[in-house]
């Protein structure tokens, strides 16, 4: 089983998960998050005043699927989230050794 983490622009989610949605992907954690990478932030001015945004508003999703799976998913994620300019995102591909369903016991690819 892989974990994939994706951390995308918040106003591709929609059409992230809709992307996911029709290749079969139900399950996934979405959390706010706020980060930057190499772009840093950037400089805005409210009311008169100049000040230094350098931790921007971003989506993580969060989705353990099987080993069968993982290259797809992240293509759809990558594909679907790219509009080609700074900020995009990052996707992280990371081995998962168990699974557990806690509402019956359920282990491995059986509890995704």
């Amino acid at each position: 089983m892989k974990k994939i983490e994706a951390i995308i622009q918040p106003y591709r989610l929609d059409d992230v998960k809709a992307a996911l949605h029709g290749i079969g992907i139900e399950g996934m954690t979405v959390t706010d998050v706020r980060g930057h990478g190499k772009q840093k932030g950037h400089t805005e001015t409210y009311r008169g005043n100049e000040y230094k945004v350098d931790l921007l508003p971003k989506v993580k999703l969060d989705l353990v699927v099987p080993d069968s799976q993982a290259r797809r998913v992240v293509e759809t994620i990558a594909n679907t989230a790219r509009s080609g300019k700074i900020g995009d995102g990052k996707i992280f591909v990371t081995t998962v050794e168990e699974a557990v369903r806690i509402r019956n016991g359920d282990e491995g690819e059986g509890a995704l």
